[in-house]
C-alpha cells in the first residue's frame, strides 16, 4: 500500500509565513537544517561532455556563480514562492535589480512612461541614463492613471511605477495602469519596495515585472545589499537572465544566505513595524506643530480608498511636514531613539530629510512638484517600543 502524499509538501499550498521559513531549501549530503553557503565562484565538472551540455543548456546545473549558484537560488526561490512568481533573479542591490529590469525590457528607439514620483536613482535611470542609451522617457503625475494613457506613444515599451512612492507616499493603481500598458503593448515594472510582497500583489493586479531592493525589509537589520527581480518564467530566464550573465551585476551568494535569514522572519517584523508605524502616524496627525502626516492606511491620505483597497495594510514608512528645513532638522537633531540615516526597512526607526538627502540631485522645481518640500521628512518605524518611539518624536516637536 503506497503512502498518501501529505498535501503540504506542495509549497505552494503553505501559507507565507511558512513558505518563508521552509520554501526553496535544498540540503546538501550533510542534510544542514539552516542553509548552506555556496561561496565558490566556480564549478568542476564529471567530464568535459558534461560542460558541454551545461554550457548549452541541455542539463541543469552551475557553471559560474555570476549567474548561478545554489545559495542564490534558495534565496531566488523562495522570495518567488512569496510573490506568487514564475521566476526570480537576485542582484548585487536595488538599483541593480531597477537598472536591470529597466534596460533589460527596450532598445534604442524605445520610450519609457514613468510615474514622476520616484526615488531619486530611480528617476536618473529614466530620465537621465537611458536617454543616453536612445531610449526617451516621460513623466507624469501617478496618481491619476489617465496621465498615463495621455503619455503613452506608439513606440512606448515600459511603464515604470513605484507604489507607495519614495518620500511622499503617493499610490498609483496599478490595475488600472498595468490595462493601459497592455492595451499599448507596453510592460509595466512595479517597484514594491514600500509595501513589501506581504501587503502588496503587484504581478496579481496585473504588473509584468517587480523589483526590490532587499537591503530593506527583506534584511530588515542594515547588515547586507542586495536586489530582486521577479515575474514571468519567459521574462525572468530570457532578456533579464541574459542581462544580468553578460553583465555582471550578480548577488553576493554570502548576501543570498543574509537575505534567505531575513525572509525567515520577515512577517514578524513587518507586522510589528506597521502596528508601530500606524500608532506613529495617528499621533503625528493629532499634533499641533504637525502640517500634515502621510499615511496610506491614515483616513486622511487622499488616496485612502486606493490604499485600502490596494494594500493589506499600510506598512512601515510614514511622511509628516513641519514648518521648514530648520524646524525639520531641529526635530532630527533631538532624537534620541530615531537614527538620522537615509536606509528603510530597518529593525531601527530611521529618520531621513529627504530634500537634502535622497532627492537632493532633483532640481527645486521637481523637488517641489514632487511633493518634497523643505520641511518634509521620512520616518522608517522600527522595531522598538511604540510608547518610546512616539515620546522620543513628541520631544523633538517640542524642541521645534
Amino acid at each position: 500500500m503506497s503512502k498518501a502524499k501529505n498535501p503540504l509538501s506542495d509549497p505552494k499550498k503553505r501559507a507565507a509565513a511558512t513558505m518563508l521559513v521552509h520554501g526553496g531549501t535544498r540540503r546538501s549530503q550533510f542534510n544542514e537544517t539552516s542553509e548552506a553557503i555556496f561561496m565558490t565562484s566556480g564549478y568542476s565538472y564529471p567530464d568535459s561532455a558534461h560542460a558541454e551540455a551545461l554550457f548549452k543548456g541541455e542539463i541543469a546545473g552551475h557553471n559560474y556563480s555570476r549567474f548561478a549558484n545554489p545559495t542564490i537560488d534558495m534565496f531566488q526561490d523562495r522570495i518567488a514562492l512569496l510573490e506568487g512568481a514564475e521566476a526570480a533573479r537576485g542582484l548585487a542591490t536595488g538599483m541593480a535589480a531597477v537598472t536591470c529590469a529597466v534596460q533589460s525590457q527596450v532598445r534604442a528607439g524605445d520610450h519609457i512612461v514613468a510615474s514622476r514620483a520616484l526615488f531619486g536613482g530611480c528617476r536618473f535611470v529614466v530620465e537621465d541614463f537611458m536617454p543616453r542609451w536612445g531610449v526617451s522617457s516621460t513623466l507624469v503625475d501617478g496618481r491619476d492613471p489617465q496621465n498615463f494613457e495621455a503619455a503613452m506613444q506608439p513606440n512606448t515599451k515600459l511603464v515604470f511605477i513605484e507604489t507607495p512612492t519614495n518620500p511622499t507616499l503617493e499610490l498609483v493603481d496599478i490595475a488600472a495602469v498595468a490595462e493601459i500598458a497592455h492595451a499599448h503593448g507596453a510592460k509595466l515594472i512595479v517597484d514594491n519596495v514600500f509595501a513589501t510582497a506581504l501587503y502588496q500583489s503587484p504581478l496579481k493586479l496585473g504588473a509584468d515585472l517587480v523589483t526590490y531592493s532587499t537591503t530593506k525589509h527583506i534584511d530588515g537589520q542594515g547588515r547586507a545589499l542586495g536586489g530582486a527581480i521577479l515575474g514571468s518564467k519567459e521574462l525572468i530566464t530570457g532578456d533579464i537572465h541574459t542581462f544580468i550573465r553578460q553583465t555582471g551585476p550578480s548577488m553576493s551568494p554570502f548576501n543570498a544566505w543574509v537575505m534567505l535569514k531575513g525572509l525567515e522572519t520577515l512577517p514578524l517584523r513587518v507586522k510589528q513595524m506597521t502596528e508601530n508605524a500606524t500608532r506613529l502616524a495617528d499621533f503625528l496627525a493629532g499634533h499641533p506643530k504637525v502640517k500634515r502626516v502621510i499615511y496610506p492606511h491614515h483616513p486622511s491620505h487622499p488616496q485612502y480608498e486606493l490604499a485600502k483597497r490596494q494594500m493589506k495594510a499600510g506598512s512601515t514608512l510614514v511622511a509628516f511636514e513641519v514648518a521648514g528645513q530648520d524646524e525639520a532638522f531641529r526635530l532630527a537633531d533631538s532624537l534620541a531613539l530615531v537614527l538620522i540615516s537615509n536606509n528603510l526597512g530597518d529593525a531601527k526607526s530611521i529618520i531621513t530629510h529627504p530634500r537634502t538627502t535622497t532627492h537632493q540631485r532633483l532640481t527645486e522645481e521637481v523637488r517641489q512638484e514632487s511633493g518634497i518640500t523643505p520641511g518634509l521628512l521620512r520616518i522608517s518605524v522600527g522595531l522598538e517600543d511604540a510608547d518610546d518611539l512616539i515620546a522620543d518624536l513628541e520631544y523633538g516637536l517640542a524642541q521645534m
